[in-house]
């Protein structure tokens, strides 16, 4: 059975014309020593498999040269007869909930680049701290807003094939480690000491309505080592909200890894 392709059949211009085709190829990346293909999807452990992938291609030692990859984003991109001929496929599935949360503390409370892109699709008329967790989240309801950055955008864009070989689960990532380890011989070097992602190491903020603070309060309480709990950053509104901009994730990650990591099902 040939490999399909997910977007290629959405219109019937040239394929090289076709967005949502050329969005998602550019996400899928080359592993030369097993001929697999690893969709990349920001914010779903992705700094980890892209060292591991460069260390694998034979680009850079270890992770000591880990900002490497930052200016490599398209280096292991594979071409059309590399996605056809591929013998393994996989991609790493998060829940949307959790995924969006980790967007906002790691890009708009710390304020880079994205953030900044953020108030350029709101015209500047809003500044980075107008951008309290309830507003980011209702505002993803907008598909010009949802669609504007990798780290926000659907996780469903970024998958080139229809279907894959596997889907993973970023909540089950030993799991994933080993298998990838068995199958492809892939060993994964875990880049979030290096990225400093996530909540880990963090004292829980005991803050009401914590989604209402703006980034920079949010920012001082980090530098405390104070984070929220993604329990506490939804409301029932939010939640809503939420399903309603990522109803294709959250349906297409029950379909292929049910429903217990979801935070909400």
């Amino acid at each position: 059975m040939p490999r399909i392709f997910r977007y290629s059949r959405k219109n019937y211009g040239k394929l090289s014309e076709n967005n949502q085709h050329s969005f998602a190829a550019r996400h899928a990346l080359n592993i030369y020593s097993s001929d697999s293909i690893y969709s990349f999807i920001p914010k779903n452990a992705c700094s980890t498999m892209r060292t591991s992938l460069a260390i694998a291609n034979g680009c850079i030692k270890d992770n000591s040269d880990f900002n490497w990859i930052h200016h490599n984003n398209d280096t292991f991109t594979a071409n059309l007869s590399e996605l056809a001929k591929a013998k393994y496929s996989f991609t790493i599935l998060r829940c949307p909930f959790s995924r969006l949360l980790s967007v906002y503390l790691d890009k708009i409370v710390d304020r880079n680049n994205a953030a900044w892109r953020y108030v350029d699709l709101h015209h500047k008329k809003i500044g980075i701290e107008d951008i309290t967790f309830e507003f980011f989240v209702k505002s993803m309801c907008k598909k010009r807003i949802r669609d504007a950055d990798i780290h926000w955008s659907p996780q469903i864009n970024f998958l080139v094939y229809e279907e894959y070989d596997e889907y993973f689960a970023f909540e089950e990532f030993p799991k994933l480690t080993k298998i990838l380890q068995d199958k492809i011989g892939l060993e994964l070097i875990d880049a979030r000491p290096l990225t400093k992602h996530g909540t880990d190491g963090y004292r829980k903020l005991s803050k009401k309505e914590p989604y209402r603070l703006g980034p920079l309060e949010l920012l001082a309480y980090k530098n405390g080592g104070a984070m929220p709990t993604l329990g506490t950053m939804y409301n029932d509104e939010l939640v809503a909200c939420a399903e309603r901009a990522y109803k294709s994730d959250i349906a297409l990650y029950k379909r292929k890894l049910g429903s217990e990591n979801l935070s909400f099902s």
